[in-house]
């Protein structure tokens, strides 16, 4: 039993990060996937495409994450579907991922000239090799800076899953610090290993931007 907040309880700490670096990739690859599907649909040429896209966007983004997770893993209950806490917060975090990151996608797309639109489609090509030879290569050097920042925003949203009892680093700190009743070590301890999760993932996005001059 751990009575004080020493290697031992840190070391608890450093396991558990792996299921909060767990949920954010899963969160993030599949969200990644929705979100991609919502920047394509977001640039339809169909209005109505459009503008039901950005309702489920503006429904999504104006909701707390907190409150999609408890949709996932209470609200689903009442109609019979019981998930577990990984599956309910790799779900809410999915669809809060598959918004934002659909919006940032879709104002990289945006922001290509148009005359590239247009000099592409004189060639003949259809919208589908216009997006993948010409504007979704160059939308994705524009996308990495908004893209990392939002994954070390997703990083530390996988907290709230600490109140599903899902044990991932920050539930991990709340059950040290009421074994221990040292809530400043162990709550600073937890906060540098967000620290140094989300500094290193930054530093690797500022060289990964150099090597693909981003800001040219």
């Amino acid at each position: 039993m751990i009575t004080d907040f020493g290697l031992p309880a840190f070391w608890l700490l450093v396991k558990a990060t792996r299921w909060t670096i767990y949920l954010s990739l899963i969160a993030f690859v599949a969200g990644g996937m929705a979100g991609f599907i919502v920047a394509l649909l977001r640039t339809s040429r169909s209005a109505i495409v459009r503008n039901i896209v950005a309702v489920y966007i503006q429904i999504i983004q104006g909701t707390p994450v907190l409150i999609l997770l408890f949709m996932a893993f209470y609200g689903l209950a009442l109609f019979g579907i019981r998930l577990g806490p990984l599956v309910a917060a790799t779900i809410a975090l999915m669809v809060y991922s598959s918004a934002y990151l659909g919006e940032i996608w879709r104002g990289c797309i945006e922001a290509i000239p148009r005359a590239q639109w247009e000099a592409s489609e004189s060639l003949a090509f259809t919208r589908w090799q216009v997006l993948r030879h010409v504007i979704l290569p160059q939308a994705f050097r524009i996308s990495l800076p908004p893209t990392v920042g939002f994954l070390v925003q997703l990083i530390k949203q996988t907290s709230v899953a600490s109140l599903i009892s899902l044990i991932e680093l920050t539930r991990s700190a709340q059950l040290i610090s009421n074994a221990t009743f040292e809530p400043l070590k162990t709550y600073l301890a937890a906060a540098a290993i967000y620290f140094v999760i989300c500094f290193v993932l930054s530093r690797y996005s500022q060289t990964l931007e150099r090597r693909l001059n981003v800001s040219r």
